[in-house]
């Protein structure tokens, strides 16, 4: 008769936890600050179409770092929690907290009962009518549940990243002070010989909960607004690109006509020759 090897539940979450930080760490980092106008979320995503940074509900915001068809499954249940929450009472009764609460109830299940835990870390963030009183929730992969104070920092190197929040942050920012504490934040990390870097537009997402916006308070910044957020010299090498694609165009175009020249000239010398026969 075979004999199962034990194996203590000490070391079985330990193997989980160690195995969901890792693929974790990974993932780009996302920041999510509070400021004077809202909370702002920015993520480093080079995707247009998968988002990391979505809306929950009217006045409540989501984001996510890790393997994103496990993260999408719980934004998207999120939502129907609150549609339906929001239709048996009403929307105003829809608050963070129960969303919060509901995540780290999910997330501590499937950590312990399931042989793979997710592989995400998730924040759910309400707006309020003072920046002090913000909601931001940070969730971990096991059900672990944080209340931020006014800041947090998903992802690879998040501790790095956090710091720098942390000497930095007040509530009483602007918008576009908020966006460049947050952009130097996220290029504190990733850089050549632990140098600052600088992230273009194309590797942002960004997107707000605005404090003073009626109804739903989610709208998304990119294009033209994104660009005009970015500092000089980000927005001068997005544009030094976009020059050179313009550039290359022209020049293509000019040489196709000499080509086609010499085709017609080569065409019309047998037609000449036959006739002279």
């Amino acid at each position: 008769m075979a004999m199962q090897f034990y194996t203590s539940p000490e070391q079985i979450m330990r193997d989980r936890s160690e195995f969901a930080r890792k693929n974790i760490s990974r993932g780009r980092n996302t920041v999510v600050v509070s400021f004077a106008e809202g909370v702002l979320f920015v993520a480093e995503n080079l995707s247009t179409t998968l988002h990391k940074i979505s809306e929950l509900y009217d006045r409540i915001g989501f984001a996510a770092v890790g393997r994103y068809n496990e993260f999408e499954n719980l934004r998207s249940a999120g939502v129907r929690m609150a549609d339906l929450r929001g239709y048996a009472y009403d929307r105003r009764d829809v608050k963070p907290r129960p969303l919060a609460k509901a995540y780290a109830q999910t997330l501590g299940a499937i950590f312990t009962e399931q042989t793979k835990p997710f592989e995400v870390e998730i924040c759910v963030a309400g707006v309020a009518g003072k920046p002090e009183d913000d909601e931001l929730y940070r969730l971990t992969y096991d059900g672990s549940i944080n209340d931020m104070p006014g800041y947090l920092a998903m992802g690879g190197q998040s501790d790095r990243v956090d710091v720098v929040l942390k000497d930095n942050h007040r509530f009483d920012m602007t918008l576009q002070e908020a966006f460049d504490l947050a952009l130097r934040a996220l290029g504190s990390v990733g850089g050549e010989g632990g140098e600052p870097r600088t992230i273009g537009a194309d590797r942002l997402e960004v997107a707000v909960l605005d404090r003073f916006r009626e109804g739903r308070a989610f709208r998304r910044i990119r294009g033209g607004a994104l660009t005009a957020l970015l500092p000089d010299e980000a927005a001068s090498d997005e544009a030094d690109a976009g020059d050179g694609d313009t550039r290359d165009e022209p020049s293509g175009d000019t040489e196709k006509p000499p080509a086609k020249k010499a085709t017609r000239a080569k065409r019309a010398k047998p037609d000449k020759k036959s006739t002279e026969e």
